[in-house]
């Protein structure tokens, strides 16, 4: 019998607690591409994928995956797969956040939403096929269908989000649901599964990677990179903050700060007093007029 909570809630309530940060510090990201420009939108951009496709997604599929266990053969994982999985989650969610935040509109939204959906059932059931054991392992239609519209509404929903919400209450709430999302797609996927042991006493060890051999170095490098974006969303000079509205002519600006400038006639008067003739200046300074003296 396949056993899902080896370790009772501790790898759900992780795993869940990963992809909401994870969700977070991505859509706080989308938010920033959402108000640049060129070269700086696309970091926000990768920034943003990486956190979704590579933490939300991935990294939480792979630790939920600590509490999975099957009585009678050892479980290791194809490294090769393993992180050729995570790539794709993390190229199906930064081309979706291209076509939502910078082509946007609900065509591009649905569009979106159907690649990142994809991703992310192609990511989990790539991390399945990564699996070796000995014995043979089956998934059930009506599971993975399920598993397909909760990816593909949970990523529809994401994008939205990406492009709409603004404000750290509601990204935060936002990200509560995305972790609720991720986390049910992947359990639905996994309780549609079946697993038929090899009884053979001949058989050998089983081929890969333990998932601790491959928890340690995603942890460290987990943790460092949501320091580091943390980081650069605390200290990054926002390059989008509101300037001050001008004109029609778009020169209020330097006009306001311009002592010599038209309209300020305290800096007409100083300019033309400094470098024009006495008949240059208002008649009130001139004295009396010709026909009084």
């Amino acid at each position: 019998m396949i056993e899902h909570f080896t370790h009772g809630v501790l790898t759900p309530v992780i795993a869940y607690a990963v992809s909401v940060i994870g969700s977070f510090v991505g859509l706080m990201f989308a938010t920033r591409a959402r108000r640049s420009r060129g070269a700086a939108r696309g970091t926000w951009l990768a920034f943003s994928a990486l956190c979704l496709g590579g933490t939300a997604v991935w990294s939480m599929h792979f630790i939920a995956m600590l509490g999975f266990h099957v009585p009678g053969t050892s479980i290791r994982y194809d490294t090769t797969l393993t992180i050729a999985s995570g790539l794709l989650a993390v190229a199906a969610m930064g081309l979706a956040q291209y076509l939502t935040v910078v082509r946007s509109g609900t065509g591009w939204l649905l569009a979106g939403g159907a690649i990142a959906g994809a991703g992310i059932v192609g990511m989990h059931y790539m991390g399945m096929a990564s699996i070796n054991m000995h014995g043979h392992l089956e998934h059930n239609p009506l599971f993975v269908g399920l598993a397909v519209v909760i990816a593909l509404v949970a990523a529809t929903v994401a994008l939205w989000f990406a492009q709409r919400i603004r404000g750290v209450p509601a990204i935060l709430l936002a990200s509560l649901v995305m972790g609720v999302a991720v986390s049910s797609m992947h359990y639905t996927g996994m309780f549609g599964m079946h697993v038929t042991v090899n009884d053979d006493p001949l058989r050998g060890p089983v081929p890969g990677s333990t998932a601790p051999e491959l928890l340690l170095p995603l942890v460290v490098g987990l943790f460092v990179f949501l320091l580091v974006c943390s980081l650069l969303l605390m200290l990054g000079v926002d390059d989008t903050a509101p300037r001050r509205r001008s004109g029609s002519d778009g020169q209020d600006g330097e006009r306001a700060s311009d002592p010599a400038s038209p309209g300020n006639e305290t800096g007409r008067y100083t300019g033309r007093h400094s470098t024009g003739s006495a008949w240059d200046r208002p008649a009130r300074d001139r004295g009396a007029s010709p026909e009084r003296r």
